[in-house]
């Protein structure tokens, strides 16, 4: 005979669980002493939003689902973000909650929510386990279901007198690889048809092209076919290594210096391409470029994105088989690359320029220079992120992290200290606005407990934002934006983490050298003085003219 809550965790560690992120109640006390007992690590959060976030980074960054647990009622609540930042971003995780007793009442309906029912439209798959015998079968399946594509998060409800109850031993199911469906040869045959036929092709590498996985394949089919390419927020640095190829990332839906290669191309293949994200481009009823989608699934057709074909199916194989079929038969559109140098340049100007409060361009390239290629670099969501979208250059797969599907304020820091752990001996940075920064700011404490080696930069303009940019851009008064701070640093070392503050544009590239040879958690305080998004994102790209003509 076993306990409920210990067939739980043993069909845990049969899955590779080694961690499980969250905050712990009443209701899961016979899992917390299954897990006292077990291989796997119980790190304590402050918050069960941060302890998602941090579920949903380790399936983003490793593939296999990372696990949280919380409480019934208001600790289960505190997962739906994070559940919702898993679903739209397509990340793997399970989330575990407690509840009352299900055989008896004896509390009558204190603090009991539908919590599976709150659930269902946030998750891939939500039930509540009914008895404890089906635990080993309902473990398997939730794993299952949320590596299976298109990834994403799966609820468990566990009762605790499910928990408690003693079962007849009852066998793990073992565990087996997930193979995905090959495209049909016939979708790739014509897929290379159109690619050869086409003038102007362009590549274009969605989220799901940043799938752990598909790194090599990528890699190998864009050095190979020799296309120029670019890529969504979400999907940057799918790519290893620098190329001549890479024109940007598309961080607006239109009018960018990037869109001027989307205008003069005659075909884009989208490869990985996951409406979810904010539209990296529009597509045109008639007059644009066709587009080919490639992908796990069939293309959500939207009003913006209705590609001309479909090829479905592992876009590992797919891209091979794309590779092989057109490998050494392509030449890039010389005036695409010429384009490219007019993109990047504009990229980089002003990123150097000594003002103070310091600008996002100068945040980016100092950034930069101190993370050497395998930095992990965490963004949390604000104006700064179009910045680092745009300008930062990535050179290793997965090392810009950022959310371009629910888009939520709160999970940089959570991100970041699950990136931290996975890989101790990189340099991690989290770059939080001061508003995002503090909708999770207790984790400083999980992170210097952890023993966590984490710079974190926070961007001071005591303000939302993004929000407040908008809101001028739209001709709105400036109202009901702005806010005080705590000071920074002093915060900072509350929590038992180092502080600095940078005074010049000059002190930054230092400060960040030696917060990161210093060593454990250390925050950064950043003025920055956003007037540029304005100048280089409304004026700038409103009066721009196109550099080449477009044939």
């Amino acid at each position: 005979m076993t306990k409920g809550s210990d067939l739980l965790v043993a069909a845990l560690e049969n899955e590779g669980v080694d961690r499980i992120f969250g905050v712990p109640g009443e209701e899961n006390l016979d899992v917390v002493e299954s897990l006292r007992t077990s291989k796997i690590e119980l790190v304590l959060t402050r918050h069960e939003q941060a302890a998602a976030f941090m579920a949903a980074t380790h399936g983003r960054l490793t593939g296999r689902p990372g696990v949280c647990i919380a409480t019934l009622g208001p600790g289960a609540l505190n997962f739906s973000t994070g559940a919702a930042y898993a679903h739209l971003g397509a990340m793997p995780m399970i989330l575990i909650t407690g509840q009352k007793a299900i055989m008896s009442a004896k509390q009558a309906r204190f603090q009991i929510v539908d919590v599976v029912a709150s659930m269902k439209p946030l998750t891939k798959m939500t039930r509540q386990i009914v008895s404890g015998a089906s635990i080993p079968a309902v473990v398997r399946d939730a794993f299952r279901v949320a590596m299976e594509e298109r990834p994403g998060p799966v609820h468990l409800e566990l009762p605790e007198d499910i928990a408690g109850e003693e079962v007849a031993d009852v066998p793990l199911i073992p565990v087996h690889p997930l193979e995905h469906p090959v495209a049909d040869p016939r979708a790739i045959a014509r897929a290379a048809e159109m690619i050869l036929a086409a003038k102007r092709p362009l590549v274009m590498i969605g989220a799901a092209g940043n799938r752990p996985r598909l790194v090599e394949p990528l890699s190998d089919f864009v050095r190979r076919v020799k296309l120029p390419f670019f890529n969504t927020q979400m999907g940057k640095g799918a790519v290893t290594g620098g190329s001549n190829l890479y024109l940007g990332t598309a961080a607006l839906s239109e009018g960018d210096y990037v869109h001027q290669a989307v205008e003069r191309a005659d075909l884009i293949i989208a490869i990985g391409h996951d409406t979810v994200e904010k539209p990296p481009f529009l597509m045109k009823s008639a007059g644009g470029p066709k587009v080919i989608h490639v992908g796990y699934q069939s293309a959500t057709v939207e009003q913006v994105y209705h590609p001309d074909a479909e090829v479905i199916g592992d876009i590992g194989a797919t891209v091979a088989a794309l590779a092989e079929r057109l490998g050494g038969r392509l030449e890039a559109d010389p005036v695409m690359l010429e384009l490219r140098q007019k993109i990047l340049a504009h990229l980089n100007d002003r990123s150097e320029e000594d003002r103070f409060p310091i600008t996002p361009q100068r945040i980016v390239h100092d950034v930069r220079a101190v993370m050497p290629e395998d930095g992990m670099v965490c963004l949390d969501n604000g104006m700064y992120k179009i910045w680092f979208a745009r300008n930062y250059r990535t050179h290793v797969a997965n090392t810009l992290l950022l959310d371009n599907a629910l888009a939520t304020m709160g999970a940089g820091l959570p991100s970041a200290m699950m990136a931290a752990m996975l890989h101790p001996k990189r340099r991690v940075m989290a770059v939080c606005g001061d508003g995002g920064f503090m909708m999770n700011s207790q984790e400083m404490e999980t992170a210097v407990r952890l023993g966590l080696n984490l710079v974190v930069v926070v961007l001071n303009d005591s303000a939302y934002g993004m929000i407040r940019w908008k809101q001028a851009v739209d001709g709105f008064q400036d109202y009901g934006m702005s806010f005080g701070n705590p000071d920074f640093v002093a915060y900072a070392k509350a929590y038992g983490a180092k502080g600095s503050r940078v005074g010049s544009a000059a002190e930054l590239v230092p400060t960040l050298e030696a917060a990161f040879k210093g060593g454990g958690v250390h925050l950064v305080e950043v003025p920055i003085d956003y007037s540029e998004n304005t100048r280089v994102l409304v004026e700038e790209l409103r009066n721009k003219t196109p550099d080449i003509e477009l044939a």
